[in-house]
């Protein structure tokens, strides 16, 4: 019989290259991205979503018929192509937030590459005030938070009430590296995930799952 198990395996490098193979493969734009940003800003490359995650993102969005979506946090635009490309074709929206004009430089560049600069807009700025000056009556279908890790809990609180019933929130690095269980490490950024995790597991208006996608992806429903 073969050896079954209720947990998550554990992925060598040799197993991740295999999951990458056997998934859809990257397409030249995200790839000249990648190394683009690797080139460009290589002590940052770690922000950007690994290719399992980008094409996972496109899928939710396409299951979900997404037509308005929000990304606080953009870098280089990696996230931001995966999330359009799954948009309806014809009226889809996304709102990208970033504080950085030198990393969304890069990032339109690539829209334009990709084709879905006319689905991505761009806003500048602190992204909590840029939520907060949005109208009360925007409902997104879809929202992925990936920005700095002590504003996350901030981000949830606007971004909860702004999703339609059904829709989703993506919320990356929610493992830290491991480092969520480590009770010697007291970084702001580690307390920020800690933080968010337990909001989100305890707020009612959704439901929560905690998947080890890259450096922890939680996915939350609003509830109907």
């Amino acid at each position: 019989m073969a050896a079954v198990t209720r947990t998550t395996e554990s992925l060598t490098p040799e197993l991740y290259e295999y999951l990458v193979a056997h998934s859809a493969p990257v397409d030249p734009v995200l790839r000249d991205l990648a190394e683009e940003t690797a080139r460009l800003f290589p002590d940052s490359v770690g922000m950007q979503i690994g290719p399992e995650q980008g094409t996972f993102m496109t899928m939710v969005a396409r299951m979900l018929r997404a037509h308005d979506a929000v990304e606080v946090g953009t870098f280089t635009g990696y996230s931001s192509i995966c999330l359009a490309r799954g948009l309806d074709a014809r009226n889809g929206s996304l709102l990208a937030c970033d504080v950085s004009e030198e990393w969304t430089d890069v990032a339109r560049r690539y829209w334009d590459l990709a084709g879905v600069s006319d689905r991505i807009e761009l806003r500048l700025g602190p992204a909590l005030e840029t939520l907060q000056a949005l109208p009360g009556s925007r409902a997104f279908d879809l929202a992925f938070i990936d920005a700095d890790k002590t504003g996350y809990v901030g981000y949830w609180e606007e971004l909860v009430p702004r999703m339609r019933p059904g829709g989703i929130i993506l919320v990356d690095n929610t493992l830290s590296h491991g480092r969520v269980v480590d009770p010697a490490e007291d970084a702001p950024a580690v307390q920020g995930i800690r933080d968010f995790n337990d909001t989100a597991l305890a707020d009612e208006r959704t439901d929560v799952v905690l998947l080890p996608v890259g450096d922890g992806l939680t996915m939350a429903r609003k509830k109907d």
